[in-house]
């Protein structure tokens, strides 16, 4: 009878009056949780990612973005070296130490190059603009919600594949199922062989009225072994 009840318990969010929730519903449920006030695709803001991991000195990251204009800007410290990169649309530039052409072998050091520039923005963005970036063009969203326990919590989960222009590996998205917050995601290059990983999210820092998770933590899926964690906080 208990177990019963606890199933039960589980089930109840993701219906409503006796309708079942569509991906969809979940979807734009979290997305109201994240950006209330629907400035994502109108975002211009700055914030810093400082990032840590276990066989690494410290990265910081001060990240521009302005979505309407497609302008990207990263201006990273590690160690001895300032560097970074500024996207305009199709245009892109190089810094390195207040030097705009920066040498060949300090390219090679850093890995500096207009292809690892457009990565950054891709990424950023993406992880950022979540979950509102799950409704772009070439996202596949599974219509069927999971309801799974990780880490000792339930959540509603949402499936992800994408076009292969797009993307190949496959996601999935846990959220609250009272809040609706993205509380974890993880993705797969291929789930019969258990890659990929997955990232805990914790904390909220509000940017430009955007709720963005302030601390993610990295692990692989195959033994849970922890790659680092990125903490978000707003530029003074």
């Amino acid at each position: 009878m208990r177990s019963a009840l606890i199933i039960i318990l589980l089930l109840a969010p993701i219906f409503i009056l006796g309708q079942e929730l569509s991906a969809k519903d979940v979807l734009e449920r979290a997305i109201a949780f994240h950006d209330p006030n629907d400035q994502w695709g109108g975002f211009k803001g700055e914030f810093k990612v400082t990032m840590q991991t276990p066989s690494s000195s410290e990265r910081v990251s001060n990240i521009g973005l302005d979505v309407p204009k497609q302008r990207f800007t990263l201006h990273v410290a590690k160690d001895d070296d300032r560097y970074g990169y500024v996207i305009e649309k199709d245009s892109c530039s190089i810094y390195l130490n207040e030097d705009n052409n920066p040498k060949e072998e300090d390219r090679s050091r850093l890995k500096l190059s207009c292809e690892r520039a457009s990565m950054f923005k891709n990424y950023y963005t993406y992880l950022y603009g979540l979950p509102m970036k799950l409704k772009d063009p070439g996202t596949l969203l599974h219509p069927k919600v999971d309801m799974r326990e990780f880490k000792g919590k339930a959540y509603l989960v949402l499936r992800v594949d994408y076009d292969k222009a797009v993307g190949e590996d496959r996601w999935y998205f846990y959220f609250d199922p009272k809040t609706y917050a993205l509380e974890v995601y993880q993705f797969y290059h291929d789930e019969q062989k258990n890659d990929g990983e997955y990232i805990l999210l914790t904390d909220l820092e509000i940017i430009n009225g955007i709720k963005m998770p302030k601390t993610r933590a990295w692990y692989y899926n195959k033994d849970d072994k922890y790659l680092g964690t990125d903490v978000l906080s707003t530029i003074e």
